[in-house]
């Protein structure tokens, strides 16, 4: 028995979750792996970069494919159950579902056109119309958008005070505040869920900037930008920075553009690219250095 390609997992996994309950990764990984009667040799391969088994890989890839046409939701961290979509599938008693069945759901078309992937060593597959540079882009793009969502849901689910933390981590990590010393005492809990004081913005302390962060749901919109740019009088700042686990909406960007104060809004999306590219709550799993002819060493002066 070899592990199966993660296509093959997407129909089991869904049945899996066909009682309704709320069911983790891991205990699907579990199943999975005793349904295929996988070895431990089999259960424990690991993929190239040595940091994860390939068949994990291939559970995390169905139900990620699951859940973008809608027949899997999210429930929490490593979580998630059957949606009504998914239990109409079922009762159809497919033979199979794989990439080509998941094209009759409009999301699914979506994130395939925003997320091409590679179908290689476990990961996801992608139409071959791509140049090996392009392949390449895309599936660095479509790893950092997955982590990026992976970072949000564990924001959510963390408490304010590991929020007001992380605010400051990241300011740091950017440059504002000086030390993190400096930094926490000037950035204090607001008590409603949200981060709310003035930090340096830069270490000698020249000029201040007043920081707003919120963990929302819901839209942000104009009303709740415009009430921010007020409070900077308080404050003394004409800069501030407005931080949301959402997003802003469109007003609330266009007011930003047209007041003379400077403020800077930050959407959970653009958040979570902070936090992977400063390291704040990542850890890097393995570099890969790519290379090409070096020209000049092949130029022959004789």
């Amino acid at each position: 028995m070899t592990v199966p390609d993660f296509q093959s997992l997407m129909l089991p996994l869904l049945q899996l979750a066909a009682d309704g309950q709320e069911h983790t990764i891991y205990e699907a990984m579990d199943a999975l792996a005793s349904m295929f009667n996988l070895s431990p040799e089999e259960r424990n391969e690991l993929l190239p970069s040595g940091q994860q088994s390939r068949f994990d890989n291939r559970v995390h890839w169905a139900r990620t494919y699951l859940k973008q046409a809608d027949l899997l939701e999210a429930t929490g961290r490593g979580r998630f159950r059957i949606t009504q979509r998914g239990l109409d599938v079922l009762r159809h008693r497919p033979d199979r579902i794989d990439v080509a069945f998941l094209r009759q759901f409009p999301e699914f078309i979506a994130f395939q056109l925003r997320s091409p992937r590679n179908h290689d060593a476990g990961a996801a597959p992608i139409e071959l119309t791509h140049t090996p540079d392009e392949t390449l882009q895309a599936s660095y793009q479509s790893l950092r958008e997955e982590l990026a969502k992976e970072l949000l849901e564990r924001i959510m689910n963390c408490s304010p005070r590991f929020f007001e933390r992380m605010v400051v981590d990241l300011l740091v990590a950017m440059g504002y505040g000086g030390s993190r010393q400096d930094a926490g005492r000037a950035i204090g809990q607001s008590g409603d869920g949200g981060v709310d004081g003035i930090i340096n913005e830069d270490r000698l302390g020249l000029d201040t900037v007043y920081i707003q962060a919120k963990r929302w749901d819901g839209t942000v919109g104009r009303p709740q930008v415009q009430a921010f740019a007020g409070s900077l009088e308080g404050f003394r700042s004409r800069k501030g920075v407005f931080i949301t686990t959402s997003t802003f909406s469109k007003d609330a960007r266009e007011y930003v553009e047209r007041i003379e104060k400077r403020i800077v809004l930050i959407d959970g999306e653009q958040l979570a690219q902070f936090m992977i590219d400063y390291g704040i709550g990542v850890s890097e799993v393995a570099t890969y250095t790519l290379k090409k002819v070096d020209t000049d060493y092949f130029s022959d002066p004789d």
